[in-house]
């Protein structure tokens, strides 16, 4: 009678990951499906609304910003020159780095790295080009051309995306603020970060 050697048990461990991965990157391309049809920046200037101020509010707390107020920026010329303020606020986005490094590791619990980096590069190549796009029309409809401009809107609603694909791939509550962050763009609105005492929103 032959005998049988024992299966490779690291087939099994790899088994396991497969099937861990699979929902999350599902959830990560299922995302990503519904932020390329989301109206970016379509809501610039409006007053802000209670459900805005609620998300914004959320954000600051969980950021460690409790005592920061929320101020309506109104026209992209304020925009840009609330993006060019000389006390902007490096501790707001040291904060947000902080929180990026860490989920980056809860999240390489669940996923391997190849994949996480796939997942969020396909991310990237999907919503670049429509956010660009709709941070351009915004922009024209008010006569604003200014390429630099218009290239921080659209960098910084990717950047928002990116953080709240990863706070998804890491399991991370509702109330994350990568996910309230993130919840702003989805309202159409252009979060101008924290300069002094104040988160400046367009």
């Amino acid at each position: 009678m032959r005998d049988y050697e024992p299966l490779d048990d690291s087939n099994g461990i790899e088994l396991e990951h497969l099937e861990a991965e699979i929902p999350v990157l599902a959830g990560i391309a299922t995302f990503t499906r519904e932020a390329k049809g989301l109206k970016w920046f379509s809501r610039l200037g409006e007053p802000v609304d209670q459900v805005s101020q609620a998300l914004a509010r959320s954000y600051l707390e969980g950021l460690g910003f409790p005592d920061v107020e929320v101020a309506r920026i109104r026209t992209w010329d304020d925009a840009a020159n609330a993006a060019d303020v000389p006390d902007w606020d490096a501790a707001g986005w040291e904060a947000e780095e902080g929180m990026r490094a860490s989920l980056t590791v809860d999240a390489l619990e669940i996923l391997r790295e190849e994949a996480l980096t796939i997942a969020l590069q396909h991310l990237a190549s999907e919503l670049g080009p429509r956010i660009h796009q709709a941070a351009t029309d915004a922009a024209n409809r008010r006569g604003i051309e200014d390429e630099s401009l218009i290239g921080a809107a659209a960098g910084s609603a990717l950047r928002a995306a990116h953080g709240a694909a990863l706070a998804l791939a890491a399991g991370a509550d509702h109330d994350h603020p990568f996910r309230r962050l993130f919840a702003l763009y989805a309202r159409g609105r252009w979060p101008l970060g924290i300069a002094g005492m104040t988160l400046n929103l367009f």
